[in-house]
């Protein structure tokens, strides 16, 4: 795996906005109010997308060559190269998967947890954090 890729995306400027678009991969879009956020926008979708493709092990193209885009842009529009640094995609994203853990409980603490409506795996991940002297933040699904 690479630590780093280089993908050109095409900024297209409208009165309400921007629109981020990678040609080279397909359905890679995000869009923004100005350009400094369009290239923050750009690089959080592009590396969603690599670390999607990577988890999948998807093929990942060959980007475009800057230079031969920017001879077919409409005039609202620029070719920007955006960079991201994979270990540090792959670390945040990583964090935030799920893995199932199987536990072992006395059948009548399972059963006063059940009727107190508790959320098992949120207490468990919350006891282990805490034992472990952990500050980090999960984010945590809402139902």
């Amino acid at each position: 795996m690479k630590k780093s890729y280089t993908f050109p995306a095409i900024f297209s400027y409208a009165p309400d906005g921007i629109s981020i678009k990678f040609p080279d991969l397909p359905g890679c879009l995000s869009c923004a109010d100005d350009t400094d956020e369009a290239v923050s926008m750009a690089a959080d979708a592009l590396g969603m997308r690599l670390y999607s493709d990577e988890c999948d092990d998807s093929p990942i193209p060959e980007p475009s060559d800057i230079l031969t885009l920017k001879g077919n842009l409409e005039p609202n529009q620029i070719a920007v190269p955006i960079r991201v640094y994979m270990p540090l995609i792959r670390d945040i994203y990583g964090r935030q998967k799920s893995a199932n853990k199987m536990c072992t409980l006395p059948e009548w603490l399972l059963n006063a947890g059940k009727e107190a409506g508790i959320n098992f795996s949120q207490t468990l991940q919350d006891a282990l954090m805490e034992k472990l002297g952990t500050k980090q933040v999960i984010s945590r699904r809402r139902r």
